[in-house]
């Protein structure tokens, strides 16, 4: 049972919370202009979460292989990582995330076969941008590249893939509905990489904040949180949303009390701190969408 739990552990399933709200807004969206299949759904939420996993091992085991991840980083203190504790062998590690990846490409064909060939083209760019995350030549994570494309990905590429799944059209209201909730899946890492800003120096790794400056990484923190909020509020009355999304103000309080400590201090939790405010306001957005769906 240890091994599995270590495969389990590695994966990182408590981030599977921002695959889920993007694959269901994106579906919701779907549903209310008309289209909805529950299995249509539950298979892209298996794709994104295998794609998901298959990131975050072989971001683990290029992280861990350049030396950036050791046991006394932040990243070893916050969460469990089986493979720098020597749990799993990196070239298991490796392997099983590459078998993911071809699982992934395998329902992508299948998908495209089925539902339109742009659903390879989100494909496409959503393994090449996970692979090429920490992974040679481009390692473009380590090249001030990261936040853009944690947005990217989970926002308009997951978000308006799971919208051509349902209905087999692109749709401007699920492009912009996923822009401010991929900007704040981008807050993750952008505090991350705040906080661990001495670390990836002495790395030599050049991360947004290392190439901007911590004033001007807290501001565009800042910036992007505020935004999301405006956004929402700003399409609650202009459209696609309506009303009901303003639902998303009841996670205010969450991102008031973590700019309080983001203007002091990063905190060393900010991360998951940022992840939480993440998966609130993604929830109330979703249940806002199901219920202006319903009424």
């Amino acid at each position: 049972m240890n091994i599995y739990r270590n495969w389990l552990l590695a994966s990182r399933p408590w981030s599977f919370s921002m695959t889920l709200i993007s694959v269901s807004v994106g579906a919701a969206i779907a549903a209310v202009d008309g289209a909805f299949s529950w299995p249509l759904y539950l298979f892209t939420l298996f794709c994104m979460v295998l794609l998901h996993a298959a990131t975050n091992l072989l971001n683990d085991y290029y992280d861990v292989l350049s030396g950036v991840d050791f046991n006394e980083t932040s990243t070893a203190m916050y969460r469990p990582h089986p493979l720098l504790e020597g749990r799993l062998e990196s070239s298991w590690v490796k392997t099983v995330a590459y078998v993911l990846y071809g699982i992934v490409a395998a329902a992508g064909i299948y998908l495209a076969a089925t539902r339109g060939w742009i659903v390879l083209v989100f494909g496409l760019i959503g393994v090449i941008a996970s692979v090429s995350y920490t992974a040679p030549p481009f390692r473009y994570k380590y090249k001030g590249l990261g936040e853009f494309s944690v947005f990217l990905m989970w926002g308009p590429l997951m978000i308006e893939g799971s919208y051509f799944v349902q209905r087999q059209q692109l749709s401007e209201s699920a492009f912009l509905v996923s822009l401010p909730f991929g900007a704040l899946v981008a807050l993750v890492l952008l505090v991350n990489n705040l906080r661990d800003m001495k670390h990836d120096l002495e790395k030599g790794i050049q991360t947004l904040p290392i190439l901007i400056g911590h004033s001007n990484g807290i501001r565009l923190f800042l910036l992007l949180l505020i935004s999301a909020y405006l956004s929402v509020f700003w399409m609650s009355f202009m459209g696609p949303l309506r009303i009901w999304s303003l639902m998303v103000l009841l996670s205010v309080p969450l991102a008031f009390r973590l700019l309080k400590q983001m203007v002091r201090k990063i905190p060393f939790d900010g991360d998951a701190q940022t992840a939480k405010l993440d998966t609130a306001f993604g929830a109330l957005l979703l249940t806002s969408l199901i219920v202006g769906g319903l009424f």
